[in-house]
């Protein structure tokens, strides 16, 4: 008899290291934009960059119609919203 979850691939051995916020969240981006092989990246983003910035640039990719690389389109606009803020605080 086949198990339910047999039929998922679960990423367990990313999931036991999970034990902050800002690592699960990290993670569900990553899985999100379809990007988990960059997911260090994705955690250092998300512990060190505001969370609003973060959640703009997201809706954007979301938003996207059928982007070729949903992280690269991702980190476009992070840069250009990170652009923006720095033009404001001037």
């Amino acid at each position: 008899m086949v198990s339910i979850l047999d039929k998922y691939d679960l990423e367990e051995t990313k999931q036991r290291r999970i034990s902050r916020e800002f690592q699960d969240y990290a993670y569900r981006l990553a899985v999100e934009l379809e990007d988990t092989a960059h997911t260090a990246i994705y955690m250092r983003l998300a512990k060190n960059t505001p969370r609003p910035i973060i959640e703009q640039a997201r809706l954007f990719v979301l938003g996207a119609n059928h982007p070729t690389s949903k992280g690269r389109l991702f980190m476009w606009k992070l840069k250009q919203l990170r652009e923006e803020n720095k033009a404001e605080e001037k």
